[in-house]
């Protein structure tokens, strides 16, 4: 294991310099090594790593929304309102509507196939996305309209919405019926995410003004509590909806908006673990890559996957109508809610272990969904933010 912690640090890091020296994005260099490292090339990742593979993933993704959590401020969140409500379910909606139009004619499947891949395309990355718009507001672009927040807002309750749908609807190949309560499960998950966030939030905030402690400390409390709140959502799935990485997320907002001081030095020790957290989820994203699927797919594949981002893309610009963001403001926006990356290879391979017949197709677009967003959406952030976005004081 330690051996494969070496080269995927070493070469990871290595070779997302080098793509950051080309101009291009460093996660494009980080996945490049993970997939020549992993299972399907080199082999060179023990089975010991790559059998805790999803959980360290898990971990790397909570580093960033708890640090994303502590630098959402509430008051922006609330300037935004219904764009930032919208962003959460119909960027998705339309996106999967796309694919059920599109998929079925290019790839030969039936419709319910189509909606199955559909829900596994349609979640965008909060690990591609919420680093970008913490650099966006670190820098300040985009600050005078709160687009950071309405993006990072969206993107980390998106995936709550989409993987329900997801199991509703491999639950309905599979011959379950698709219950009203299937449904009725996303709000409930959401709310209760934020509600037991926010307390913990506040109740840490009283805890750590009375208690000295090193902030060090903090960060290990924080980290333990997190790691908690997203077990408890995989003990109490089919008992009690609730959305673990909202958890988190809120419970960074709540410390900002009670411990203002406190939450900005938290803020820059997340960000010091984030350097190590990013090359350990993005080389074992990679690392999930079959690129064997990816070339038995061919150019039809490629096709769907453009097509239903134009959808997606469709969708957000729906999300700001009657906002006052100009046109190259909605613009950005459509183009950093594209990147896919970790909910893909979370639920990718699901339909082929549970033994439907779209289960290779599906894994196949899953892969080349985060071949092609991932970096497509990261540089497009990269290339525009400047020129389209406003920089605040």
């Amino acid at each position: 294991m330690l051996t494969s912690l070496a080269f995927i640090f070493l070469l990871g890091m290595s070779l997302g310099a080098i793509f950051k020296k080309l101009k291009l994005p460093s996660l494009l260099g980080m996945l490049i090594t993970g997939i020549i490292l992993g299972p399907y090339a080199l082999n060179w990742l023990d089975d010991s790593i790559l059998s805790i593979s999803a959980d360290l993933r898990q971990l790397a993704l909570i580093i960033i929304l708890t640090r994303a959590g502590l630098a959402l401020d509430i008051k922006d969140l609330k300037k935004v309102g219904r764009p930032a409500i919208l962003m959460c379910f119909i960027p998705a909606c339309f996106e999967i509507a796309g694919m059920i139009l599109i998929a079925p004619k290019l790839l030969n499947i039936s419709i319910l196939d189509a909606a199955i891949m559909g829900t596994v395309i349609a979640a965008v990355s909060p690990a591609v996305i919420v680093p970008k718009m913490l650099h966006l507001m670190e820098t300040k672009y985009g600050m005078n309209k709160s687009i950071p927040q309405l993006i990072m807002a969206g993107a980390s309750v998106d995936d709550v919405f989409v993987i329900v749908l997801f199991t509703a609807f491999t639950g309905l190949a599979q011959g379950e019926q698709i219950s009203p309560m299937s449904f009725v499960q996303i709000p409930i998950s959401i709310i209760f995410g934020l509600i037991i966030g926010i307390l913990i939030g506040i109740i840490l905030s009283a805890v750590f003004k009375k208690l000295h402690l090193r902030d060090s400390a903090k960060v290990i409390i924080i980290l333990s509590i997190s790691f908690l709140l997203v077990a408890i959502e995989q003990s109490l799935k089919g008992i009690v909806p609730f959305s673990g990485l909202l958890a988190v997320m809120s419970l960074g907002a709540a410390l900002q908006k009670n411990h203002f001081d406190l939450s900005k030095r938290l803020s820059d020790k997340f960000s010091r673990l984030w350097v190590g957290a990013e090359v350990l989820l993005f080389v074992l994203v990679g690392a999930t890559v079959d690129i064997k699927y990816s070339i038995l797919a061919g150019f039809s594949a490629i096709i769907v996957i453009l097509g239903v981002l134009i959808f997606r893309m469709a969708g957000v610009f729906f999300c700001m109508i009657k906002t006052k963001l100009t046109i190259k403001e909605r613009l950005f926006c459509m183009i950093a809610y594209m990147p896919k990356a970790t909910v893909q290879a979370a639920i990718g391979s699901i339909p082929l272990t549970l033994g439907l017949s779209c289960g290779p197709i599906v894994l196949t677009v899953a892969v080349l969904s985060i071949l092609i967003t991932a970096p497509l959406g990261a540089l497009g952030i990269d290339m525009t933010y400047k020129s389209f976005l406003t920089r605040g004081e």
